[in-house]
């Protein structure tokens, strides 16, 4: 979920939505060639939450209606803020999301990000916290089985813990081997992360006293390009691959990875969800949403 900074600022333009009531695997959900849909989550009832790189809103698309409504507005947070990572936690009724505001007249550009929590019912803002420094990008981020909040913080090379309950997270791993890093997820109890920058994907030791390690490098059978936004479900990881357009499921065994190809041809796919027997996922670069059956 991490790539030129001018295509994240374009210019926001309407979500055009094609989306019938009984819609099955391979749909398109949105289909808008400027709307730049970087992460995406679906809500208990199979309501489908997608955040944009290019507006300051995320969308909802109720089941069963033809229409992306807007949920989330936070054009007034500045010029240019857009979302990255997006997840429904249904245990605690919150929608998070990675908001990311440029800093004005900065060369390079440097961002201002922050945690956002909002009600996964109503869009009301529930939780924010502020990521530290100058220049950050909060990236997306899962729910460990403690129910904390694990964070990917992609400018910094940092992993943030939000315990449950807390409204500050906390420093969980700093690493030099993390700058780039991207996709998080847990994939039975242990923590795995990607490198979008370099096209690695890392486990994360923790010792007994629950203190995480130097991370360390799964090698994966076969070259992976820029890998984004990952999923864990059924045993397996699941990836947007963003710089070869490809949907994989890697199948990990010890320190190796064995990698299949699901689906091909995409043009910077970057988010993916795992919901039922539909496994959804981001195409940014053409402005759609997608889906296909979930590998038995």
């Amino acid at each position: 979920m991490f790539i030129s900074y001018a295509r994240r600022l374009a210019t926001c333009v309407a979500l055009v939505v094609s989306f019938t009531q009984a819609a099955s695997a391979a749909d398109i959900l949105i289909a808008d060639a400027k709307s730049q849909p970087e992460s995406l989550t679906v809500a208990p009832g199979g309501v489908l939450i997608v955040g944009s790189a290019s507006s300051p809103f995320v969308y909802r698309v109720r089941s069963g209606s033809s229409t992306a409504e807007k949920f989330i507005d936070a054009s007034a947070e500045g010029p240019g803020t857009f979302f990255f990572g997006m997840l429904a936690d249904a245990a605690s009724n919150t929608l998070w999301t990675c908001q990311l505001t440029p800093v004005p007249n900065t060369k390079p550009v440097q961002k201002h990000t922050a945690l956002r929590g909002f009600d996964l019912s109503t869009g009301a803002p529930k939780i924010r916290w502020n990521l530290p420094g100058d220049d950050s990008t909060c990236n997306d981020f899962s729910i460990g089985p403690d129910k904390a909040l694990y964070i990917t913080d992609t400018a910094n090379g940092r992993i943030y813990r939000l315990p449950a309950g807390a409204s500050t997270a906390e420093l969980y791993l700093e690493h030099r081997t993390l700058m780039g890093v991207d996709g998080i997820t847990f994939l039975n109890g242990t923590l795995y992360v990607n490198n979008v920058t370099f096209s690695k994907l890392y486990r994360i030791p923790v010792d007994a006293a629950g203190k995480p390690g130097t991370p360390v490098d799964i090698w994966m059978d076969q070259p992976v390009k820029a890998p984004d936004g990952m999923r864990a479900v059924n045993g397996k990881l699941y990836v947007a691959e963003n710089g070869g357009g490809k949907i994989l499921a890697l199948t990990v065994n010890g320190d190796k990875a064995s990698v299949t190809v699901l689906k091909e041809g995409l043009k910077t796919p970057t988010g993916i969800e795992p919901a039922g027997d539909t496994l959804w996922f981001t195409e940014r670069a053409v402005g759609k949403a997608e889906s296909i059956p979930m590998p038995q």
